[in-house]
């Protein structure tokens, strides 16, 4: 990695599935969203709670005080019927805080998946450029020997050397590609600490690629679309988020309504008089106690709050049927495409990039012993190398197309082969 910005004693070279566990345990983002599991825990504490008491003190002074007594004592709002509504819907919004959490967990897997294909395949075309600049570097060795002995004329030497200029300019985009990559693919990680994560080299080009890139081969038989929807509405956390806002909406509907039941006031205390004050003469005093109602729904009953609660209802109802409704087309525009991609993958493995680098080796030879032009060397060349980069990306669309369609069933291992 030529660059300045990554160390080399800091980085650490990891395969998809440890980049993913590096991930879960370090990513700053995943972290803050736990705590909101925190908060909504709290929050049960909280609605589950009884109102603090008042503390009554009753001291009347001038002509009152002769004839009323002093009183010391407190008074406690009872809540009726409110309590345990508030608690169930706290409870509700601490399940929906849990699906968002798992949302979350689920969508930076996908997000560390995508980053680390996406720096594999920059890898792998850098690569197969610095192949490529290798070979055009023989070739023009080639040339100028040819033209040195007058085998070939002294434009064979400089079309090779404008190619190899050429090259050098895209092996240099190319490990900016990579490097930007790179840095990407640590956004996504988001670790606090000094390391950076970097992929292992050359997973394109290697056999048994696709289990380390946790990925069906693309000739494994898949399942019908039928059953694959079917899977992808129990799974996808957008519907059960959506089915746990209705269960909170409904819940939001039975504390707004509780709100017109009054709640009852108790109060209780110590009274006493002074003797010169009483009419028999004696030190008077004793308990006194008291209870009334309290927020009686006469002038106001809460009607508006209760009508809004019911079109939070509704509305979280038609949020879940769409939900469910795009899910379909979703799952199916995502299928489609990773069909695709694995014909095209299949198509590039079995038709054209076999038999691509003997063609290329033959006509480099050809060229040397003086049967073919370096024009058509160099066309061929460029063929080849847009067939390999071709490849790679096949490969890069391949694997990116199976995280999407992961995304789109929310099911991290969908009937993976049970050898990968």
């Amino acid at each position: 990695m030529n660059s300045a910005v990554f160390a080399a004693d800091n980085i650490q070279k990891v395969y998809l599935n440890e980049a993913i566990q590096a991930a879960l345990k370090n990513n700053i983002d995943l972290q803050a969203a736990g705590i909101n599991v925190n908060i909504a825990k709290n929050n049960i504490k909280a609605a589950n709670r009884f109102q603090n008491p008042s503390f009554d003190a009753f001291y009347f002074m001038g002509a009152a005080g002769n004839s009323e007594p002093k009183q010391l004592g407190f008074s406690e709002n009872i809540e009726i019927a409110k309590r345990k509504a508030r608690k169930n819907l706290a409870e509700s919004n601490l399940k929906l805080a849990e699906k968002n959490l798992d949302y979350t967990t689920f969508d930076l897997k996908m997000d560390v998946r995508e980053a680390y294909i996406n720096l594999v395949a920059a890898k792998s075309i850098l690569y197969t450029l610095e192949q490529q600049k290798e070979l055009q570097e023989e070739l023009l060795e080639i040339a100028k020997n040819r033209v040195k002995a007058h085998n070939a004329p002294d434009i064979d030497s400089i079309q090779a050397e404008i190619a190899l200029n050429q090259l050098i300019t895209q092996v240099n985009t190319a490990k900016v590609n990579v490097n930007s990559a790179l840095a990407n693919f640590n956004k996504v990680i988001n670790a606090p600490n000094n390391i950076i994560y970097d992929s292992m080299d050359k997973i394109f080009s290697e056999e048994n690629n696709f289990k380390e890139m946790l990925t069906p081969p693309p000739d494994y038989k898949f399942p019908e679309f039928e059953e694959i929807v079917q899977k992808a509405l129990e799974n996808r956390f957008d519907i059960k988020i959506s089915k746990q806002e209705i269960d909170i909406a409904e819940k939001n509907i039975t504390v707004v309504a509780r709100q017109r039941i009054p709640d009852l006031q108790l109060t209780g205390g110590y009274a006493y008089m002074n003797a010169k004050y009483a009419d028999n003469g004696n030190f008077n005093n004793g308990a006194y106690a008291g209870a009334s109602l309290v927020n009686i729904p006469l002038f106001y009953n809460y009607s508006p709050e209760i009508q809004n609660a019911a079109l939070k209802l509704k509305q979280a109802e038609l949020k879940y049927e769409s939900v469910k409704n795009k899910a379909i087309k979703d799952v199916s525009a995502a299928y489609e495409r990773f069909l695709t991609a694995a014909d095209n993958l299949n198509h590039y493995e079995s038709k054209i990039v076999k038999g691509s680098e003997q063609l290329i080796e033959t006509s480099k030879d050809s060229y040397e012993a003086g049967k073919s032009d370096i024009t058509s060397l160099i066309v061929m060349k460029q063929s080849y190398k847009s067939i390999i980069i071709g490849y790679s990306q096949a490969l890069a669309e391949y694997y990116n197309s199976w995280t999407n369609f992961l995304r789109e069933v929310n099911d991290e291992e969908f009937d993976l082969p049970e050898d990968l």
